[in-house]
């Protein structure tokens, strides 16, 4: 007794937010036993309706089969048939009751089924002792009695493992979404300051020169500004709104950079409400104009272009720019193309890729995301 109380105190020194380790000890598990957690229908769905192994059945069918067979030569000829059939029924029964409690493993439906298991057990012995006579009626009482115990023992922890797989999977999500939550907030922390600062300074200058570029740039300037602040807290938005961000951002650099920026943006109408994580496609121009056309004293052009191959089943993002092309700067990943990449398999599944290819001159950067839900599986 002793080392099954040491067992149980591990398991939960180990597990300190599970419910099995304080089930096992807590009194209530002798009067009503089962699991105290109960979920609501929001939470089953959101874990997912994992099915029943399969394999139980088997296997437990397997070793009922087995047993019966190894005793089958025992038991009175006139008794073994019904004998027999009666514990292929109540081990069907218990099968059928587990998948019922691992689809919805409630304290009250394990005490229903473990009552009516109770319940029947009392009417198959007085049944019995009716029609076969008290001697007769021990032999299959026994082996009864001992399959609703290993029944009723089998339901209750499986009930509580069933209630940890589900609270596993609920927490799993949970760290998924605050994973996410962290990536958005780091994706609005990285709005690159020099860019902010830069750019502010320009229409300073611009301001108190009478520049007629101030005018357009602050329009672009605001409209970029108003966009991308709050954008990140939203796990999606479609394409369309993430390319009049990206035209705004290209309208802000090429007043800067004047003749030393060309751009173009173009994308298939049927990719509009294509579902992209915030500033996906803004972090490969960012970068293209960082790393590829800043650098570069002749400038180059930054092409953006959406496409659809409905044939294969993807949607292709494409930014190229023609400018230094692919350093050890830009090999070498950062972190902001390395939270988008992860943002896209979270919102796509792990079909959905980014990669960057160097060029002559310059460099592309792609992002591919199915169309498909068969695509993405």
């Amino acid at each position: 007794m002793d080392l099954v109380l040491r067992s149980v105190t591990r398991l939960r020194v180990m597990h300190p937010s599970s419910d099995t380790g304080k089930a096992i000890l807590h009194w209530s598990q002798w009067l009503w036993p089962g699991p105290r957690r109960v979920f609501s229908a929001q939470e089953m769905a959101r874990a997912g309706a994992q099915p029943w192994p399969k394999a139980i059945n088997h296997y437990v069918l397997a070793n009922v089969i087995t047993l019966l067979a190894i005793n089958y030569a025992e038991i009175p000829s006139g008794l073994a048939p019904g004998l027999a059939a009666g514990a292929l029924l109540l081990t069907l029964l218990s099968l059928w009751v587990a998948q019922q409690l691992w689809a919805q493993p409630t304290r009250l439906r394990l005490n229903l089924y473990t009552l009516a298991a109770g319940l029947g057990l009392v009417g198959c012995a007085l049944g019995l002792r009716w029609r076969l006579g008290r001697e007769a009626a021990e032999v299959h009482l026994l082996s009864y009695a001992a399959i609703v115990l290993v029944s009723c023992s089998a339901w209750w922890m499986l009930s509580l493992m069933r209630v940890q797989q589900i609270e596993a999977r609920l927490r799993e999500l949970d760290d998924q979404a605050q994973q996410a939550r962290l990536a958005r907030r780091l994706a609005t922390a990285q709005i690159q300051p020099h860019f902010l600062f830069n750019t502010l300074a320009s229409l300073q200058h611009w301001v108190d020169t009478r520049d007629p570029r101030a005018g357009s740039t602050l329009r672009a300037f605001t409209q970029y500004l108003r966009a991308t602040l709050p954008m990140f807290e939203r796990e999606s938005h479609s394409l369309a709104q993430e390319l009049q961000i990206v035209r705004s951002y290209l309208e802000i650099m090429q007043a800067r950079l004047g003749e030393r920026l060309v751009w173009s943006v173009s994308a298939a109408p049927a990719l509009s409400e294509l579902a992209l994580p915030p500033g996906a496609l803004l972090t490969l121009v960012e970068n293209a104009i960082v790393h590829g056309i800043e650098p570069a004293l002749r400038g180059g052009a930054v092409d953006v272009r959406a496409t659809l191959n409905e044939a294969q089943g993807w949607a292709t993002l494409e930014v190229q720019d023609s400018g230094q092309g692919m350093t050890a700067e830009r090999v070498n990943e950062g972190l902001g193309l390395s939270n988008t990449r992860n943002r896209l398999r979270q919102l796509h599944g792990e079909a959905a890729r980014l990669e960057l290819q160097p060029q002559d001159p310059g460099c592309l950067a792609r992002i591919m995301i199915p169309s498909s839900r068969e695509q993405a599986a």
